[in-house]
C-alpha cells in the first residue's frame, strides 16, 4: 500500500507574517515625495502657483488621466499593457458627440459600455487566442484611432447641446471640481471591490506568477478579461470628461494622454511586470505627471521638451520598480 506524497506549499506574493521590505515601503512613498517636491519647487518658481484657482486648473486638466491610469493599472498589475486606451477615448469623444443629440442622457452610458465591451474583446484576443497584450492593444490602438478618423469624417464633431454632460463642470462647495470628485470616486470604487472581494489576490497571483495562480485554482482568463473590459470602461468616462470640457469630440482629442497615463502608472510604483502596485498610487502618479505638465512653461521649459521628459520618467521609474527576479533574461 503506497503512502500518498504531501507537497510543502510554496511562498506566493505575499507570504503570511512577512512584513513588506524596505525597498516595497520606499516604492509606497515615491510617488508622494515626488508631489510634494514638485509642489514646492513650482512654488518657489511662481509664488503665484499655490492657489486655489491654479489648484483647480491642474485638478481639472489631471481628472481625465486618472480615470485613464486607474483602469490601465488593473491590466499593469496583471502582468499586461494596454496601449490603446487613449486611442479608446479619442474614439469615444467621437461616439459621445455624434450620439448625443439622438441619445442624450444615455449617451454616456452607451459610450461607458460600448468602450467596457471593446475593452472585453482585446481582453479576449489576448486570453483566447494567446497574443501578447502588447501587440493585441498596439493593433487596438491603429484600429480605434482609423475608425474615429472615418467616422468624424476627420474633422471635429461639434456638440450644441452640452446639457446632459454639463454637470463635469460644475464644482462641489465651489472649489472642488465636479470631474476631479468622479475621478477619485472612480479610484475609490475600484480600490474598494479590489478589497472587499477575492479580486486583489487573484489580480496579485496573476501578475506575480500566472503559472502559480492556475495551479491555485485562480481563474485567470476571466482576471484578466475583466481588467480589459474595466481599463476600457474607464477609456470611455475619460472621454466623457474630455467631451464636457471641450465641448466636441475629436479624432486625435485623447492621443497624447498614452504617454502621460503610462508614465502616471509606473510612477506611482505599480511594477510593470505586474503582481505589485495600486490604483491610488496611480492617481498620484497621475497628478505628478500633470503638475510636470503644467509647471515646464513656469520654469521655461519649452512644452517640445514634454514628451522627452515622459519618456525619461517612464524609463528611470521602470528601473527602480522592476521586478528582476522574475525577468532572468532581459531582451
Amino acid at each position: 500500500m503506497s503512502t500518498p506524497v504531501t507537497t510543502k506549499p510554496t511562498a506566493g506574493p505575499a507570504t503570511v507574517g512577512r512584513g513588506p521590505g524596505l525597498a516595497e515601503r520606499l516604492t509606497a512613498f515615491m510617488p508622494l515625495i515626488a508631489l510634494v517636491a514638485l509642489l514646492a519647487a513650482l512654488t518657489i518658481a511662481d509664488p503665484d502657483f499655490l492657489t486655489q484657482r491654479s489648484l483647480t486648473a491642474a485638478s481639472r486638466t489631471a481628472a481625465p488621466l486618472i480615470v485613464l491610469a486607474a483602469g490601465a493599472t488593473l491590466v499593469v498589475l496583471c502582468g499586461g499593457i494596454d496601449l490603446s486606451i487613449a486611442a479608446l477615448a479619442t474614439l469615444s469623444t467621437v461616439f459621445l458627440a455624434l450620439w448625443l443629440p439622438d441619445l442624450g442622457g444615455l449617451a454616456t452610458p452607451a459610450v461607458i459600455l460600448v468602450a467596457a465591451a471593446i475593452g472585453a474583446v482585446q481582453g479576449m484576443a489576448h486570453v483566447f487566442l494567446r497574443i501578447p497584450s502588447f501587440i493585441v492593444t498596439l493593433g487596438g490602438m491603429s484600429i480605434f484611432s482609423a475608425i474615429a478618423l472615418v467616422v468624424s469624417d476627420a474633422g471635429t464633431v461639434p456638440v450644441v447641446d452640452d446639457s446632459t454632460i454639463g454637470w463635469l463642470d460644475l464644482y462641489i462647495g465651489g472649489y472642488v471640481p465636479m470631474s476631479v470628485a468622479v475621478a477619485v470616486i472612480v479610484v475609490a470604487v475600484i480600490s474598494l471591490v479590489l478589497k472587499v472581494t477575492p479580486l486583489h489576490s487573484w489580480i496579485s497571483a496573476t501578475g506575480y506568477s500566472e503559472s502559480a495562480a492556475r495551479l491555485a485554482g485562480t481563474p485567470v482568463d476571466l482576471v484578466k478579461i475583466g481588467a480589459f473590459c474595466v481599463s476600457g470602461a474607464c477609456a470611455g468616462l475619460a472621454a466623457v470628461m474630455l467631451v464636457s470640457r471641450q465641448f466636441s469630440g475629436s479624432p486625435t482629442m485623447a492621443d497624447n494622454l498614452l504617454l502621460p497615463a503610462v508614465a502616471a502608472i509606473v510612477v506611482g510604483g505599480t511594477a510593470i511586470t505586474g503582481g505589485h502596485g495600486s490604483v491610488w498610487r496611480s492617481l498620484a502618479g497621475a497628478l505628478v505627471v500633470t503638475l510636470l505638465r503644467v509647471g515646464l512653461p513656469i520654469v521655461g521649459v519649452p512644452s517640445a521638451y514634454e514628451q522627452i521628459l515622459y519618456g525619461a520618467i517612464i524609463v528611470a521609474a521602470v528601473a527602480l520598480t522592476l521586478d528582476r527576479s522574475k525577468v532572468l533574461i532581459i531582451k
